[in-house]
């Protein structure tokens, strides 16, 4: 004898399997979007908090840099007159902001040295045309 308890699915014809199918197809897509939606909580979740962490870290390390330039100025006490320790670190500081404001600037400079769309666009037909500078490869 069969178990009737069976009988619900190994008997169901082809054509009713069929037509179960988009059901099924649309539960499993919308299970994998709650899955998503779940995982990107948790992801956005300890995204935050290492975000936070973080942040301190930066904070504390700020500070210990600043006690770094302390300590600097202290050692350079010991040799010279503190107000000329302090000063000798404070130009050295303004020399390096200043270098580091011409690399950035420079970098600056070279943004607007590339030609436009526009302007790749006339060049590229000036060189069609056989007119103008263009490269012969």
């Amino acid at each position: 004898m069969t178990d009737p308890t069976v009988n619900d699915k190994s008997r169901e014809s082809l054509v009713t399997l069929i037509g179960n199918l988009p059901g099924l197809v649309t539960n499993l897509i919308q299970a994998e979007i709650e899955q998503l939606k779940t995982k990107a909580k948790h992801l956005g979740s300890y995204a935050g908090k290492g975000a936070i962490f973080m942040v301190i870290a930066l904070i504390f390390l700020f500070f210990a840099i600043g006690t770094l330039v302390a300590v600097g100025i202290l050692a350079l006490a010991l040799v010279l007159p503190a107000w000329l320790a302090a000063l000798i670190v404070f130009v050295a500081f303004l020399l390096i902001a200043v270098v580091l404001a011409l690399i950035g600037l420079s970098f600056f400079k070279k943004m607007s040295d590339d030609a436009g769309p526009v302007e790749s666009v006339k060049k590229d037909l000036r060189a069609v045309k056989g007119v103008g500078e263009y490269e012969r490869y």
